[in-house]
């Protein structure tokens, strides 16, 4: 209840801070909801959904492969006047015929033996089913990170709003005790038009910030196929969770095991030995058994209008003796593509070992810079509050003064900016992991 309280008071300030009643509805827009809408109304996601139907579907029609073959024949048709020949070519005669041929034919042949052409194609629909069950995986990960980029992006504008709009506030009172000074004869009208400069600067600053919110809001919108006019509140205590961390060499050996890319990888690796064994298949002999059971009218031989049946069992074998020479190049090839997927594996190791290490340091560099950065926004603050005291006792110029104000203003939107890097570097390393 009193995390929800605060998420609650949370949302409330950023909707009163950015003045969302007028640019459309606002909403608080917690990570994992934010992850289950896009993941929802993804058009990439629904593509790979359709693509592993399709590869389900090739699976069930590879598997079919292995039931009998069984066809259904009917050929009706009109006889023509057949002539007999008494002597060579001469002394012809026609004879009774009748004038209508029928022939029903069932025809049935059962695979008994294909040199494992049946269960290599089985095998090979079901990784490419695997493949596209990664890939679809694989896209959703990268969805999420996507998503959480923009997330982010969206937070440190909202911060950066917050300090400008207190920044214009203080100007705004700081030019009115200019003026007062002015007035009194105490400095001259150039402090005053450099402070007017430096409100209309941070006014300007305001105005960019108030539409990078909106254009970030409505980039999030339409892939959360949301209305384009509401604004996404974030959830600003992501920011201030604890994100623990292991040794660097543990999130390295878990990716060997569980990074997505390098999964799919070697998963068509797997593909390609497949193709070895297929392209090998096509020189080994076939088996199979056949049936067959014909009705037709009239008798072929004596023309006579009766009904003959008849039926017929074996088994037929086939060597394709012209593959010994013809798939020796297929063979070659396929060896070449078994390497060439290894070697794309050992190359996205390798990609993978140094993506883990630069979000790893960059996590670590990005937690000791808010740490850092806290200090100095503290620091900051003090030097601020000292410098407008001397510059009202006229003991500092106005360049001091601004030049102070400058300094806390860039201290607390790199604290924003840091905060922000060190949650995008710890779920880079969780994606990097299959953990995301």
């Amino acid at each position: 209840m009193c995390l929800k309280r605060i998420k609650l008071t949370v949302a409330a300030l950023l909707l009163s801070a950015c003045g969302a009643s007028a640019a459309g509805e606002a909403r608080f827009v917690p990570l994992d909801t934010l992850f289950d809408t896009g993941i929802r109304h993804s058009l990439l996601l629904e593509a790979d959904r359709i693509g592993q139907q399709m590869a389900a579907a090739r699976r069930e029609s590879a598997q079919s492969q292995r039931l009998p073959e069984l066809s259904v024949g009917l050929n009706a048709g009109v006889i023509g006047q057949p002539v007999v020949f008494r002597r060579g070519l001469s002394q012809p005669t026609r004879p009774d015929a009748p004038d209508w041929s029928q022939n029903y034919a069932i025809d049935l042949r059962q695979p008994l033996y294909e040199g494992g052409r049946i269960r290599h194609a089985i095998e090979k629909a079901e990784i490419e089913e695997s493949i596209r069950a990664l890939q679809t995986a694989g896209d959703k990960a990268s969805l999420k990170m996507t998503l959480l980029s923009h997330y982010l992006d969206l937070f440190c504008l909202y911060k950066q709003r917050v300090v400008l709009v207190r920044n214009i506030v203080e100007s705004e009172k700081r030019l009115t005790d200019i003026r007062r000074l002015k007035e009194e004869g105490v400095i001259t009208n150039n402090d005053v038009l450099r402070s007017e400069m430096q409100l209309t600067d941070s006014r300007l600053a305001l105005t960019q910030t108030e539409n990078g919110i909106r254009l970030a809001s409505q980039q999030l919108d339409i892939l959360l196929g949301w209305d384009e006019s509401t604004l996404i509140l974030p959830d600003t205590t992501l920011v201030e969770r604890e994100y623990p961390l292991e040794a660097c060499d543990a999130y390295v050996n878990r990716a060997k095991d569980a990074d997505l890319t390098l999964l799919r990888l070697r998963r068509q690796t797997e593909l390609a030995r497949n193709n070895l064994q297929s392209v090998k298949a096509e020189n080994l002999p076939s088996l199979s058994l056949y049936a067959s059971n014909t009705l037709a009218r009239p008798i072929s031989r004596t023309l006579d209008d009766l009904y003959n049946n008849n039926w017929n069992v074996g088994l037929s074998f086939s060597y394709p003796l012209s593959g010994l020479y013809h798939n020796r190049g297929k063979l070659t090839e396929a060896r070449h593509n078994i390497e060439l997927s290894r070697n794309a594996e050992e190359q996205h190791l390798q990609t993978l070992r140094m993506d883990i290490s630069r979000a790893y340091t960059r996590h670590r560099e990005a937690l000791e810079r808010v740490e850092a950065l806290r200090l100095s926004v503290r620091q900051a603050e003090e030097n601020y509050r000292i410098m407008q005291n001397r510059y009202l006792s006229q003991l500092a110029i106005l360049t001091d003064l601004l030049d102070a104000d400058n300094l806390r203003l860039n201290a607390e939107l790199q604290l924003a900016t840091a905060r922000a890097e060190a949650v995008y570097h710890y779920y880079e390393l969780l994606n990097a992991t299959g953990q995301l």
